[in-house]
């Protein structure tokens, strides 16, 4: 029996990306063969997800102090995946080390000097690693471009679709006025996910309102605020702050088009959860969106408000007169993205190192 590691604690965080992630994939892990493997998770409430997945796997508590080397896990595993390349929590021995990259994004946003303490650390991860798994062809991309990449094994793995069944939302009651069509977009308000180009777009469209769920509590959710209030926009443009499942669900069920115009996404997993109601999704043509959306997204080339509008009631029309076939096209790329398959794929990289 070889025992795996899985360096799982962000998965208390189910609003945000890496969270997701964690939770997705065991869930995934689960749902596979994993004869011969005996799989350990970290996590802050170990007990909640024991609850979930009973036996199919053994758990740690997660402690703050097992960031620092002199508390890192002693027991020594045949394989340690460290599931994002942000994590501080290491093993004490290395052993077989598998690095799963979602992007770094923190060289073009905190600092691209080496000695800067996020890249060092990630250097320390690449030094580490018996192989690389990455969550797009753009995360590899962006990773070799400003680093040393080592010589071993590396995959291209894509996420799947959180949505694998629609909930019921016929008793949802919305925070924020949903009567009036409305353009949705969801995730944590950081700069880099655009939220204002949305606002000034949408202050040239009476017909349509604005919707946007996310943590709001960080700067950059301050500054949307005070652009709202500043620019008499908030009987137009709604915060719903998170939301649950069934809220998430809601909004995108009931929205006329989902907006998501990020400028740096290592996937992107909103967006393939909206394709999943056959929503028209609009994307930035950046990083690895593209890759992600194929040819069943729209695609903003700048930030323009006017040019975002016209692209907006432009795909919107074409959406309108070919609705069967895009609807067809939008589920049907939601639907590539599976978490069982993507678990089976990380499963046969777990296996080829041991």
């Amino acid at each position: 029996m070889k025992t795996i590691f899985l360096e799982s604690h962000n998965i208390s965080n189910r609003a945000g990306g890496l969270g997701t992630f964690n939770y997705e994939l065991i869930r995934g892990l689960r749902n596979n063969d994993l004869n011969g493997l005996d799989i350990w998770l970290t996590a802050k409430k170990p007990k909640e997800l024991e609850k979930e997945f009973g036996s199919v796997f053994n758990y740690y508590q997660y402690k703050p102090l097992q960031r620092h080397s002199l508390f890192r896990i002693k027991k020594k595993h045949d394989l340690w995946h460290s599931l994002n390349q942000n994590t501080k929590i290491e093993p004490y021995k290395v052993s077989k080390y598998l690095l799963t990259v979602h992007d770094v994004n923190f060289v073009e946003e905190e600092s691209a000097d080496m000695n800067h303490e996020h890249n060092k650390r990630f250097t320390k991860k690449l030094e580490r690693a018996s192989a690389i798994t990455y969550i797009s062809e753009f995360a590899k991309k962006q990773a070799h471009r400003y680093f040393d990449i080592p010589k071993i094994p590396e995959y291209v793995i894509y996420n799947g679709n959180p949505i694998t069944y629609f909930t019921d939302t016929s008793d949802y009651i919305s925070k924020v006025p949903s009567e009036k069509p409305y353009i949705y977009s969801l995730g944590d308000f950081q700069e880099r996910k655009n939220f204002l180009s949305l606002i000034k777009m949408i202050s040239l469209i009476p017909d349509f309102n604005l919707v946007i769920s996310g943590n709001n509590n960080h700067e950059y959710g301050s500054i949307i605020k005070n652009y709202i209030s500043d620019n008499n926009l908030t009987d137009r443009v709604f915060l719903t702050g998170k939301v649950d499942e069934t809220g998430k669900q809601f909004y995108m069920k009931n929205c006329i088009a989902f907006a998501f115009p990020s400028i740096r996404e290592g996937f992107g997993l909103p967006p393939v959860e909206a394709m999943k109601f056959g929503k028209p999704v609009f994307l930035s043509n950046l990083t690895s969106l593209p890759e992600i959306g194929g040819d069943a997204a729209y695609y903003w080339d700048n930030f323009d408000p006017e040019y975002m509008m016209q692209r907006l009631l432009d795909g919107l029309t074409d959406f309108e007169n070919n609705k069967a076939q895009r609807e067809a096209t939008l589920k049907k790329r939601a639907d590539f993205f599976n978490w069982d398959r993507s678990a089976a794929e990380y499963l046969k990289v777990y296996r080829s190192l041991l």
